[in-house]
């Protein structure tokens, strides 16, 4: 039976860097998605409230003349 400790190494300088890198950048991946997803969501919002606006004053016009 091996040792756990014997099958583990340490990781060498240019693999931590490595890793570092890595990490970083789907990190900055994964803040790009949520910034987009926030964005389409926004705009999404925006664009509802508008047409909702638009049908209470054309609704309301249409009481008043009526």
């Amino acid at each position: 039976m091996v040792n756990v400790r014997e099958r583990r190494r340490t990781p060498t300088g240019a693999e931590r860097e490595a890793r570092k890198v890595f990490r970083q950048a789907e990190a900055k991946e994964a803040l790009t998605d949520y910034a987009k997803a926030q964005k389409a969501f926004h705009e999404n919002r925006e664009r509802l409230k508008a047409e909702r606006l638009a049908r209470e004053a054309e609704a309301a016009g249409r009481t008043k003349t009526d």
